[in-house]
């Protein structure tokens, strides 16, 4: 790893609470060796200034975009300061800096180009609820057709991709809660993808923003995305 450029984008709303544990748990394991970039998506609190007081980069976007218009800009400046490796990495304190090096193997040693973290590879690791459980599984099973590989945490935001998928998710990255549609896209383009087991936590700090009324039309527009994806052309 030490011959790649390796950048941790932190996608953040509102994570003032979470933020200064997320940003030392990597720099514990990995500083100096992989620069941290937190995208501030619009937040209402102190989120911009913490990452700046604590001297990581920090994207200050003029209004919140939602997660999807976070990572592309995260993904934009990756691919002009030509990292070889962009990492996702939540601001919320449930991802683990120490299972970084699974996410980064497989594509160091150029197996694939994007790996997803997966919280439900181990059995019984990651408890979430029925609501969510049931999106999850939904989206994987469909997905796992789509995509012809067992999908088993297609809503992971704990994810690695290298030059080439930053290159394509600068020019083309789906809104609001992009992650399972992500994967459609890269399937069409060709990219090769792979899941390894990771341990993640509870989050943090901060409040989800996925009620269970949200889980429900998250979950119909997301299919519906993905159906839109399966026939309109990639670049």
């Amino acid at each position: 790893m030490h011959d790649m450029r390796v950048l941790i984008i932190i996608p953040a709303y509102n994570e003032e609470a979470s933020l200064p544990g997320v940003i030392r748990d990597i720099r514990e394991h990995f500083a100096p060796a992989i620069d941290i970039l937190v995208v501030n998506d619009g937040s209402r609190d102190q989120t911009s200034r913490i990452a700046k007081n604590v001297g990581v980069r920090v994207l200050d976007l003029p209004f919140n975009l939602g997660i999807g218009g976070a990572m592309q800009a995260g993904f934009q400046y990756a691919a002009i300061h030509r990292y070889d490796i962009a990492v996702q990495f939540d601001g919320d304190g449930q991802h683990i800096a120490s299972e970084i090096p699974a996410l980064l193997q497989p594509i160091i040693d150029e197996t694939v180009d994007m790996v997803i973290g997966s919280r439900f590879l181990t059995r019984g690791a990651y408890q979430s609820s029925a609501c969510r459980s049931f999106g999850i599984w939904i989206f994987s099973f469909i997905l796992s057709r789509i995509l012809g590989m067992t999908v088993t945490d297609s809503t992971s935001g704990f994810r690695a991709a290298n030059r080439d998928v930053v290159a394509f998710f600068s020019r083309m990255y789906p809104e609001d809660y992009p992650e399972p549609e992500a994967l459609v896209l890269l399937h069409k383009a060709g990219f090769r993808m792979q899941e390894v087991p990771v341990s993640m936590r509870e989050r943090t700090g901060g409040k989800s923003s996925i009620t269970a009324l949200r889980s429900v039309y998250y979950m119909t527009k997301v299919l519906l995305a993905i159906l839109i994806d399966l026939i309109k052309k990639v670049r």
